[in-house]
């Protein structure tokens, strides 16, 4: 009997430690447990935390405000002769501005060519050979509009050159017409500004372009004939230059004319009647040399507010958004002299003038 009692008391301490082993695992457990269930919490936390900080840089980046871009286009043979010009424009305006550069297949901007590092590694990489008076001047607009306007901040486009010649007259032709109607005919300077609504339409045309590429070309002129055939009869020729019809044509054919302000965007000198300098009479217009670079002469356009067209017998007030304005905001042509001359009375001089100040 008492033996029966000692096991039933033993048996009844091994079950309570057996118990209490098993609250101990469980309470053990359950700390763990809510252990875990804290560190999931911090961590869900900290990730939430995380998340809503870069979704708060993300909206605040995408609400920044971010200033619209100038894109200039720069249409070259190989170098830019007035590259330390450029340079000495854009320094200090990095993030108002893009460049692109159309040069002739294979050639690169490097130190070695230009003085301005602004060039370096701009030239887009599918340009073609440009020949003046040719369609080929058109494509090469073409494709730097097709690269700038990767850029959604290049909001303007502007058009520039070292040096190209010019013609007059009789340029539009019939084989055009039905698809280019001689009322859509219209002639400007290659030297424009497009919007990117404009731009885009340049890009996208699939109309005009052809037809400029089959009829719109230059009459074979007497300095070009050591690379062509004389002409049998030049008279019956269309002197017709792509790059001064096509743009202002496209936007009229289009509707866009509206949208256009009617103003010339770089000065050259084409009066040359009273010129005594033969190399300042033909095709071309003046070329400033180191005595004509001048404080005056550089005052005198930017002071012009009209400009007279001389075959047409007409005279154009230049204005802005329906305000009398000035006509140019560049100019052309001058040589390396001519241009080192300027630099020199500008901007070096005031560099110098700052620093005999300090």
């Amino acid at each position: 009997m008492k033996q029966r009692k000692a096991t039933h008391q033993k048996s009844v301490y091994s079950y309570n430690k057996w118990k209490k082993r098993k609250i101990f695992v469980m309470l053990s457990l359950l700390s763990l447990l809510g252990f875990c269930l804290v560190l999931t919490h911090n961590s869900t936390t900290t990730n939430t935390t995380t998340s809503r900080i870069l979704t708060l840089a993300s909206l605040r980046s995408h609400f920044i405000v971010q200033k619209p871009k100038i894109a200039f286009l720069f249409i070259a043979r190989n170098r830019l002769p007035l590259d330390m010009l450029w340079d000495a424009f854009f320094k200090g305006q990095e993030s108002r501005f893009s460049i692109f550069v159309h040069s002739r297949p294979g050639f690169l901007f490097n130190k070695a060519n230009t003085r301005s590092e602004y060039f370096f590694n701009r030239q887009v990489n599918d340009s073609i050979q440009v020949d003046w008076g040719e369609a080929s001047m058109i494509e090469a607009e073409r494709i730097l509009l097709r690269h700038a306007l990767v850029d959604p901040l290049n909001e303007r486009f502007v058009f520039l050159s070292d040096s190209f010649a010019d013609t007059k007259e009789g340029r539009y032709n019939p084989k055009m017409a039905p698809l280019v109607p001689v009322y859509n005919w219209r002639k400007g300077s290659q030297w424009v500004v497009l919007t990117r609504k404009h731009a885009e339409v340049v890009v996208n045309d699939t109309t005009v372009f052809p037809m400029f590429q089959q009829h719109c070309k230059r009459r074979s002129l007497p300095e070009f004939w050591r690379d062509h055939p004389i002409p049998a009869d030049t008279s019956i020729e269309h002197n017709c230059i792509p790059d001064e019809h096509y743009v202002q044509t496209l936007l009229a054919r289009e509707g866009l004319e509206g949208e256009i302000t009617r103003r010339s965007l770089t000065h050259s000198s084409w009066d040359l009647s009273s010129s005594k300098d033969p190399e300042r009479r033909g095709w071309h217009p003046v070329t400033y040399k180191f005595s004509d670079a001048t404080p005056t002469l550089i005052q005198s356009i930017k002071d012009t507010d009209n400009i007279y067209y001389e075959t047409e017998y007409r005279r154009e007030w230049c204005s802005s958004k329906g305000k009398p304005s000035r006509c140019f905001l560049f100019a052309r042509k001058f040589t390396r002299p001519a241009a080192f001359r300027l630099l020199n009375m500008s901007v070096l001089g005031a560099l110098r003038k700052a620093t005999n100040k300090s």
